[in-house]
């Protein structure tokens, strides 16, 4: 199965608007949400399906027995997070190294698996689509993606095609996000902070050989910066697919739920309709 994963080096790219409308110009049935932080992927793209849930668990966590502890403070004094106090674990603190776990003297102090997230599938007849949620101050965001995309794959009706809207940023969700794609479309904004993180992302995905091309979102609001984009793309053999500019109907859109490419005659819709063309080309 070909994946196509849609990055931004920063948040508010316009990454999500973006890839909702490759799902439905493409006709894809695989698609997935890797931004386990804050997923909404689903709200354009599986309205009316609904999920299936499951918890993730992505490690452990301490537990000290009541019943067997001899209250030696040993663990306290070990634990290097301060997670332990007054013979209690705080799960919050917690990083599940297992040191107390080792050290207790009477083995009242046991690693039990921890739910960091929960699992989502939306499935039909012929679509999947995948996502998750990481809980509030849990770890392990690498892993839950990767969760994610073995979910997909499990359940995607032998899709020969998949598109994934993958994290903000070049942290460990986006990491495990790149893994395996066949293609990284990068969204880009016109400003010093755009043009400095989608350079940290190009940076990324050319570690893992991952082809790269650039997308410029709202290029109309900065067309110098704009400029700068494509000129550096230019200097590094990464092709730009091309420029979308700022139409308030992406914000009518986003407002009602709705992928910008059921607003056909919106310059943004024609605009990234052009991009999948090209992305069809390197792809197919």
């Amino acid at each position: 199965m070909k994946q196509l994963l849609v990055l931004s080096g920063k948040g508010g790219t316009g990454k999500t608007t973006v890839s909702s409308a490759l799902i439905a110009l493409s006709g894809a049935k695989a698609f997935a949400d890797c931004d386990v932080d804050a997923p909404n992927l689903h709200l354009v793209t599986a309205q009316d399906i609904k999920p299936q849930t499951s918890d993730y668990y992505g490690f452990q966590k301490a537990y000290i027995d009541s019943e067997k502890c001899i209250k030696c403070g040993l663990c306290e004094e070990t634990c290097r997070f301060n997670a332990i106090h007054d013979f209690a674990v705080n799960v919050s603190e917690c990083e599940g190294c297992a040191v107390c776990s080792e050290i207790c003297p009477v083995n009242a102090i046991k690693m039990l698996d921890f739910s960091s997230g929960e699992m989502m599938l939306y499935k039909d007849e012929v679509r999947a689509f995948s996502t998750a949620k990481l809980k509030t101050g849990s770890g392990a965001s690498g892993k839950l993606v990767t969760a994610v995309k073995k979910q997909l794959k499990d359940n995607s009706h032998n899709s020969e095609f998949a598109i994934i809207d993958g994290s903000p940023g070049i942290g460990c969700p986006v990491i495990a996000s790149i893994s395996g794609v066949n293609m990284v479309m990068i969204v880009a904004e016109p400003t010093v902070s755009g043009i400095h993180d989608m350079k940290r992302i190009i940076e990324t995905a050319k570690k893992f050989g991952t082809k790269c091309a650039v997308c410029i979102n709202k290029y109309d609001v900065n067309e110098s910066k704009s400029d700068e984009i494509e000129e550096y793309c230019n200097s590094i053999d990464i092709k730009v697919f091309g420029r979308i500019p700022y139409d308030k109907t992406v914000s009518h859109a986003v407002n009602n739920c709705r992928s910008i490419a059921e607003y056909p005659e919106s310059q943004a819709a024609k605009a990234i309709s052009e991009i999948w063309d090209k992305i069809k080309n390197i792809l197919f």
